[in-house]
């Protein structure tokens, strides 16, 4: 009884300084901001040691070969551990957003956005009166363009001024909150309708242009196409294996996107009454530390599918290792668009804010009005064709 007791003491001398330790190496791998990965693993080497040490004090020399075998285990998972997230993190994604968007920022010395052959028909002078555009990842290279046109030649920050990029959520919340006074993005979620209203706000969308909404795999996976109805099976989770629409006996990895952006609100539109399955989650670490769980972003596994809008998808991202699929017998193209004969294609749109009841505010703001006529005017419509969308006209 008093070994026992004795063994215990020294388990809690152990325990209680070492457990500080670890609490405190963790707490700091945390804040410092590494993939969770490494937090996990060094937790394991951790829980290693101090099993190991609390084994060694109540077995003594008896229990040798147990706190070997038990400490290499907990080291083999931390290894283990360390390199399936070093492999996964090999794997291209399509989520490198920043560096994609500053090749398109309005009078870089390099930009890609789109220029002008002739001189604009309408120059907007002023700065203090220059309306404020945000919108969608995907719809940055035409407004940038846009802004290069009839804007003031400066720089144009993609954070902050009146030429910036916030995705659709964020520009949508930043619209209704009376932040900008214009944003180009997909027609809105139902959560963003919702939003509007309960903010006092009503929303009024004029189409601007088309694009398509598509889907992609792996470019090793065999499957060249889907029907619509395909589509909504694998995302109901209905269709569950590759094998079950003409490709190899794989089982699915169906990605989605963060709830209320532009292309999953377009995926539950494409699902009408189909209920769509829960989403891949995956551990991050946020920015103030600490880890978070959120929708996977799409890896390019070769059982993996995911969607997002066609320009974004080849001009933007550039991957040659994802294939974009046909549906319904139809590839996405800027032909197929604009005949209708791709099953998924919609308008995307300049959107302004006012509250319920009053007029659209372009109709008192003159160089808000100016704007919206001129992007819809044979300049604004051939820089939306020329950047790969496709114009109304």
């Amino acid at each position: 009884m008093k070994r026992s007791i004795k063994n215990l003491g020294y388990c809690l001398l152990i325990l209680l300084p070492g457990g500080f330790l670890l609490f405190l190496g963790w707490a700091y791998l945390l804040l410092s901001g590494p993939p969770p990965y490494v937090t996990y693993a060094a937790g394991l080497l951790g829980l290693a040691g101090l099993l190991a040490l609390c084994l060694r004090v109540l077995l003594g020399r008896r229990g040798k070969k147990a706190v070997l075998a038990g400490y290499l285990a907990l080291c083999a998972a931390a290894a283990l551990c360390v390199g399936h997230g070093v492999w996964r993190d090999q794997i291209p994604t399509l989520d490198d957003r920043l560096g994609m968007l500053g090749q398109y920022q309005p009078y870089a010395p390099d930009t890609r956005a789109v220029r002008l052959e002739e001189e604009p028909t309408l120059r907007l002078e002023d700065n203090l009166l220059l309306p404020t555009m945000d919108g969608a990842t995907a719809l940055y290279p035409m407004y940038a363009a846009f802004a290069q046109a009839v804007y003031p030649e400066r720089e144009y920050s993609l954070y902050e001024g009146p030429v910036v990029c916030s995705n659709t959520v964020g520009a949508y919340e930043r619209l209704i909150g009376r932040e900008v006074d214009v944003i180009f993005a997909a027609a809105p979620s139902q959560d963003q309708l919702d939003a509007a209203r309960a903010a006092g706000m009503e929303l009024h969308l004029t189409p601007i242009g088309r694009e398509a909404f598509v889907f992609f795999v792996n470019s090793q996976n065999p499957v060249q196409g889907l029907t619509v109805e395909q589509v909504r099976g694998i995302y109901s989770g209905a269709i569950t294996n590759w094998r079950e629409v003409g490709g190899q006996n794989r089982p699915i990895r169906a990605f989605q996107r963060a709830e209320n952006s532009g292309s999953q609100s377009a995926l539950e539109r494409l699902m009408g009454d189909t209920p769509l399955m829960e989403p891949e989650k995956e551990d991050v670490v946020a920015d103030m530390g600490g880890i978070i769980s959120r929708v996977a972003s799409y890896r390019n596994y070769q059982n993996a599918i995911g969607f997002s809008f066609r320009y974004y998808s080849t001009q933007m991202v550039e991957n040659d290792q994802i294939r974009l699929l046909a549906l319904n017998g139809a590839a996405p193209t800027r032909e197929s668009i604009r005949d209708g004969s791709y099953p998924i294609s919609s308008e995307f749109y300049a959107v302004t804010a006012a509250p319920i009841g009053l007029p659209a505010p372009e109709s008192h703001q003159t160089e808000l009005a100016a704007l919206l006529d001129w992007i819809l005017s044979p300049q604004g419509q051939w820089i939306i064709e020329q950047t790969g969308y496709v114009a109304l006209n």
